[in-house]
């Protein structure tokens, strides 16, 4: 059986509540197996026999917006793929801890055009720095996310209605670590 991880856009936020447990339901209900969620807003671990990602993604956004009224964009990686993600150092330094940094990663629905790239070098500054990598664009602010005057209207011009979900680099970590754990 394949394991994948589920990050799911619009879990308990902007007025959409779903407890954990409801959610753990919703995919035992299609079939997936050892599944479970790490933190409350929508990271979900399960196995599969499926290695078909796209029809995987659909299936698990059909139901979901059946079970809970309302569409639930679904970005599903592997665990060897979150290892990646949790690896890219290059955003992920500090200036021998003078200043604070957060380090978001964005993930997309799939590889980022070459228009998609020159939108988010372009909104490079001195103090949000980007890399796109495939599927997912890391985002260093030096400061806190609602620091950054990038947060909410900028990002959202960029991705000119793309659908989304941001996970915080530390986030990430924390949920390879727990995979681990569980092998």
């Amino acid at each position: 059986m394949r394991q994948y991880i589920a990050f799911l856009r619009g879990i308990n936020v902007g007025g959409h509540r779903v407890k954990m447990d409801r959610l753990r339901a919703l995919f035992d209900e299609m079939g997936m197996s050892d599944v479970s969620t790490f933190i409350a807003s929508g990271n979900v671990i399960f196995r599969t026999d499926s290695d078909d990602v796209g029809a995987l993604t659909d299936q698990i956004e059909r139901h979901l917006v059946q079970g809970l009224g309302y569409d639930v964009p679904t970005f599903l990686r592997s665990p060897m793929q979150l290892d990646e993600m949790t690896s890219i150092a290059q955003l992920d330094h500090g200036d021998g801890g003078e200043s604070e940094h957060s380090v978001y990663v964005v993930l997309l629905p799939a590889p980022a055009n070459d228009e998609l790239r020159l939108r988010f070098a372009g909104l490079c500054t001195e103090m949000d720095e980007f890399l796109v990598s495939g599927t997912e664009v890391y985002w260093q602010i030096k400061g806190k996310l609602s620091d950054s005057p990038l947060f909410q209207v900028g990002l959202k011009a960029a991705l000119q209605g793309l659908p989304t979900t941001t996970r915080n680099l530390n986030t990430l970590r924390r949920l390879a670590g727990r995979i681990k754990k569980s092998e």
